[in-house]
């Protein structure tokens, strides 16, 4: 393979290319899903193709291919891309400065094969899910699913790189609704979007212990039909860190992507509120928010070896102390404002062009425990997995809804509400928080379905919390 590579990029750089690189893509999935008691989905597919990245006179041209043996025409087309692009070129060109070679193997820790564990067990481990939930009579549709990805993935450039990266992905859970009183109302466990998902192997299934957990949930769902709806005012709340994780992602994570800041997402996914002039002055959160994009931490699902530009990932700085200080970048964006990539350019597959995408950005613990936090909490809501969430094209106005929430009385968990949401603008919203739990209850969360680019490319990413309190925000429909 590293010859075949080192042929190709050769061959780009001897028609013209002031740089090349090719990533070989060998994808393997399994997805089972099984829906009131009986098997609903079981689809194991396996694809692999290749992608061919040019820089020429100073624009970027991308072509691939299913096929290896056609390397010559992808190179053609993606030199012809890069001349075409070329008649609107950038003001200023692209920078892309150069790299010392990369030879490495970086391979995901884990610690049982999800390809390796029967079927005919994971079917079980599912149906005693289901049959759980289904205990609770009120309870109209159960689903539980399970997803394993195992990706390996080649890359050499120009420069004299060769990185081979084997990356495995388990994840699971299970969703129940419940119908009555004129009501429809959902529970999920142990995230929101279906399931939680990590790097690592079936361990991560065991660990949820989706089983045990199963008749609780459902019979959350169930007290949803008649809880009071969630009241309208300006309050204290308390978001559970499955909350927390989309929190983070919608109103820290895309905000820091350097390309939207650039104005190269304006079109479909938008721009950003953190300019440039902001680094290390702008009071993003109160001074106890610290936040860093970590693409090493064991675990998330935004953890690899290195990016699609052949950098290392890194664990670097966001917010440090309320103060915004970096961005999740490049090597073609972070030479915008001279810096160092972070090493998160990423192509969903194959047949797409890099592009700067979430690691895991995560918040640092606090020194609350759950139970303390509570207990000084007068008054207020406790709001637990994400339901709806909605947020303009700078990350500045959002609304979220979660599936649950709980009144917060003289530090005392009370009643259950439903059709919970709150509001507010990303930095107030962060400046007003005012307590994090600490390292006891912090944790990793997937985020499996992260849509950004045109053509479209889902990433998975991660971001790891716990707990954390904000003060004077407006909940319920105003």
């Amino acid at each position: 393979m590293k010859e075949k590579l080192q042929k190709i990029v050769d061959f780009a750089k001897n028609h013209g290319a002031k740089y090349a690189d090719v990533r070989f893509l060998a994808n393997e999935e399994e997805n089972l899903a099984v829906k009131n008691g009986r098997v609903d989905g079981l689809v194991k597919a396996e694809n692999q193709g290749f992608g061919v990245r040019v820089l020429l006179n100073g624009s970027w041209g991308f072509s691939s291919s299913p096929d290896i043996n056609q390397w010559e025409t992808v190179v053609g087309e993606a030199l012809q891309i890069a001349k075409s692009s070329n008649l609107s070129p950038r003001e200023g060109g692209i920078r892309y400065p150069l790299m010392k070679p990369i030879t490495d193997h970086y391979q995901t820790p884990f610690e049982e094969d999800p390809f390796l564990i029967p079927l005919e067990r994971k079917l079980e481990l599912m149906m005693e899910t289901d049959a759980a939930i289904r205990k609770v009579k009120e309870i109209k549709v159960a689903i539980t699913s399970f997803e394993f990805i195992r990706q390996t993935k080649f890359f050499a450039n120009t420069e004299g790189s060769f990185i081979k990266q084997t990356l495995m992905e388990s994840g699971g859970g299970f969703e129940c609704t419940a119908v009555g009183q004129g009501e429809v109302q959902k529970r999920s466990f142990p995230n929101a979007f279906g399931r939680q998902q990590l790097t690592g192997g079936f361990e991560h299934i065991r660990a949820m212990n989706l089983p045990g957990n199963a008749e609780r949930v459902a019979s959350e769902c169930v007290a949803l039909l008649s809880a009071p709806q969630c009241p309208s005012t300006v309050t204290t709340i308390i978001l559970d860190p499955t909350q927390l994780a989309l929190q983070i992602h919608e109103s820290c994570g895309h905000p820091i992507e350097l390309d939207r800041v650039f104005g190269m997402e304006a079109s479909f996914a938008g721009t950003s509120f953190l300019t440039p002039e902001k680094m290390g002055k702008f009071q993003y959160g109160s001074d106890i928010v610290n936040i860093y994009q970590d693409g090493t931490v064991r675990n998330g699902l935004g953890t690899y070896g290195y990016d699609d530009d052949g950098i290392p990932t890194s664990r670097t700085d966001i917010v440090k102390n309320g103060v915004f200080q970096g961005y999740l970048s490049n090597r073609e964006t972070a030479a915008e404002l001279e810096l160092e990539s972070c090493g998160a350019n990423r192509a969903s597959s194959w047949d797409r062009i890099p592009i700067v995408r979430m690691t895991n950005v995560n918040l640092s613990p606090g020194t609350w425990s759950f139970e303390d936090l509570i207990e000084d909490t007068k008054e207020g809501l406790y709001l637990i997995t994400n339901k709806s969430w909605s947020i303009d094209d700078k990350r500045l106005n959002f609304q979220f809804g979660t599936e649950l929430a709980y009144e917060i009385k003289n530090g005392k968990l009370g009643r259950m509400f439903k059709n919970a949401t709150y509001t507010g603008i990303t930095p107030e919203f962060w400046r007003n928080c005012d307590a994090i739990c600490n390292q006891s209850h912090w944790g990793l969360w997937g985020t499996p379905n992260c849509g950004k680019g045109q053509p479209m490319q889902e990433a998975h990413v991660g971001h790891g919390c716990s707990p954390a309190r904000f003060r004077n925000v407006r909940v319920g429909v105003a």
